[in-house]
């Protein structure tokens, strides 16, 4: 809660820059500063959210038996109804064989009861035999023909089940995950391989329970997509439909959003950063919430650090900031913790983070 009541205070801002540029003074490098300054705007939040494909289908095993052939792996693209794995299928075979032949069975003792009860009424019609054993004949008519009906029905669950020793794609995408072998042995309900469509991509983030309804109130939804080999670098995409769950989880106190993507080459699984915006957060003086933005040239990376050059009794002093995740394009920086309004800063940070570099006087700095 504190973390982010922290970062709804230092989001935004306004720079006061010193107009004068770098100049020589003493042989030193005298470097301009800015004065970082807050105003109010609108509040910010970001979480960790992870990318999940729309739709996505476990392929699961619907009959025992030995897999016999895995025809795909993780990655390969597939049609719908192609064949992905096949399990041994003698079991089922043998079910069907033996089904066929008890429809066989039915159909002649169908034959049978039919002419029983033709040659019934025939008699009957002569006296020969009495009305009882007529309707016993005809008894017999009506059962043989359920017997069949059964008979048929078995057979076409013995070739259900022999359909199902073939494990076909439920739709056109792409293999994202194989959970078993050749020779290992399939069961009811056990998964064999994990597939899912690359079309439709979304990003997940759980949002603790007590920030749900400010949330709610965001004009914006947008998820930070890093760099890979179809996009050369990170950028923010806005949410095309954004779906709330509308229970919280009871463990974690948070509740599920769904932000659907538009045509992304993101892969399932892949941790993204996912920001709301354009939310009212009044601080506990009813003033709007704050923040600070810096130009993308006064921070520096220095291995897993990140950090700005602040003016300390006339010198330059690295400080360790915590910022928003930031594009190669970027000329500004959201700085999320280690800064504070009225703090002053080099406006260059590679210049000072020179030997011989000074700041220019701060009394210098218009505001």
């Amino acid at each position: 809660m504190a973390r982010h009541h922290a970062i709804a205070m230092l989001l935004g801002a306004t720079l006061a820059a010193a107009s004068m540029p770098a100049h020589s003074e003493g042989g030193k490098l005298m470097v301009p500063t800015i004065k970082v300054q807050a105003q109010s705007q609108a509040a910010t939040m970001e979480w960790d959210g992870v990318i999940q494909a729309v739709r996505q289908s476990t392929v699961a095993a619907q009959v025992p038996g030995n897999i016999t052939a895995l025809l795909v792996k993780a990655g390969d693209s597939v049609k719908a109804g192609q064949a992905l794995a096949r399990i041994d299928d003698r079991d089922t075979q043998a079910a069907l064989t033996r089904s066929q032949a008890d429809v066989a069975q039915a159909d002649a003792q169908l034959t049978n009861a039919r002419q029983q009860w033709e040659r019934s009424q025939a008699l009957k019609a002569q006296g020969f035999i009495s009305a009882a054993a007529l309707d016993s004949a005809q008894a017999q008519w009506r059962a043989a023909q359920a017997g069949v009906n059964a008979a048929k029905a078995g057979q076409a669950q013995a070739a259900l089940a022999k359909g199902f020793t073939t494990l076909s794609a439920p739709f056109d995408g792409k293999v994202l995950s194989t959970q078993v072998d050749v020779g290992d042995l399939a069961a009811p309900g056990r998964p064999v391989l994990t597939m899912y469509s690359p079309q439709a991509m979304r990003a997940v983030v759980q949002v603790p329970a007590s920030q749900a309804d400010r949330v709610r109130t965001a004009q914006a939804a947008e998820v930070f997509l890093p760099a890979n080999s179809a996009q050369a670098t990170p950028h923010w995409v806005r949410a095309t439909r954004v779906v709330t769950l509308p229970g919280a989880d009871p463990v974690s106190q948070t509740v599920e959003w769904r932000l659907d993507l538009p045509a992304t080459a993101t892969l399932p699984g892949q941790t993204v950063r996912v920001r709301f915006s354009g939310m009212a957060a009044p601080s506990s003086n009813g003033a709007a919430a704050a923040g600070l933005t810096v130009p993308a040239q006064a921070v520096v990376q220095r291995g897993e650090l990140t950090g700005v050059y602040v003016v300390r009794e006339g010198q330059f002093m690295l400080q360790a900031v915590r910022t928003a995740p930031m594009s190669a394009q970027a000329t500004t920086v959201t700085v999320l913790s280690g800064l504070r309004a009225g703090d002053t800063i080099a406006d260059n940070a590679i210049k000072a983070g020179l030997f011989n570099a000074s700041p220019v006087n701060p009394a210098q700095v218009k505001p």
